[in-house]
């Protein structure tokens, strides 16, 4: 219960799903974590959730002056940060052809430029042994219909992991990333498709999985754990949490 006491954390992108699920995870093994969400009610219902060991705050994923003000709240609030989880992100499901300008700068902006800046803006509050985690997804490494924008804001994003280990490693921090397959969520409803529909795409994915089910967030927080904590002797690396859809 006790591992992570004394730890901090920051989780963008965690007022639901996988971020929560982490939150929720650090939280019991003894951690203070701060959140980031969008949505004034996903924020208040994270929030009732996790309780007092957990700030949940609104910040952008894209805004610099967000990560501004949520550097200078980590400073304030923790003094210094052990672990950074930056998990915001989402896909947009459009076809090459009918993808606009709009489109590709916001998946581009979310998955890839999002991430590089909160690290640059956190990474001096982070001392030697600290870490960052990416969420990443299959799709940098499978090519899928219909997620070409994504997939390479995703690919882009698995190349900063490499980079940033590199580049972060003699200050002692570690870099890696969790990729995940299709996780049981509600971020296709989030991003406006119908129920129906979201069911369905959630039962192609079911069967394209070798496991033949959809993987629960808390999955992939004990993988994100193990990145952040656990994994001393590993930086650069990405773990597919995704029922041996990439592997297999």
């Amino acid at each position: 219960m006790d591992r992570l006491k004394g730890k901090t954390a920051v989780i963008t992108g965690g007022t639901t799903g996988i971020g929560l699920a982490t939150a929720k995870l650090f939280i019991n093994e003894g951690a203070r974590v701060i959140v980031t969400g969008r949505t004034s009610a996903t924020i208040k219902a994270a929030q009732a959730e996790l309780g007092d060991n957990a700030i949940v705050i609104h910040s952008e994923a894209t805004s610099l002056s967000d990560m501004d003000a949520l550097a200078e709240k980590v400073k304030e609030t923790f003094g210094k940060l052990d672990v950074l989880f930056v998990n915001a992100g989402y896909a947009r499901f459009v076809p090459f052809e009918t993808v606009n300008e709009e489109v590709y700068d916001e998946m581009l902006n979310l998955n890839a430029k999002g991430p590089y800046f909160i690290v640059q803006k956190l990474v001096p509050l982070m001392p030697e042994g600290s870490s960052v985690v990416f969420t990443t997804s299959i799709a940098n490494v499978k090519g899928m219909p219909n997620t070409s924008a994504y997939g390479a804001g995703k690919a882009a994003l698995r190349s900063l992991t490499r980079s940033l280990a590199a580049e972060l490693l003699p200050r002692g921090i570690r870099v890696n990333a969790v990729s995940p397959g299709p996780i049981e969520s509600p971020i296709l409803l989030k991003m406006g498709m119908p129920k129906e529909a979201a069911g369905q795409v959630s039962l192609q994915m079911k069967e394209s999985v070798p496991m033949k089910r959809i993987g629960q967030p808390e999955e992939i927080a004990k993988a994100v754990a193990f990145l952040a904590i656990d994994a001393t002797y590993t930086t650069g690396a990405e773990l597919p949490v995704d029922g041996g859809w990439s592997q297999l």
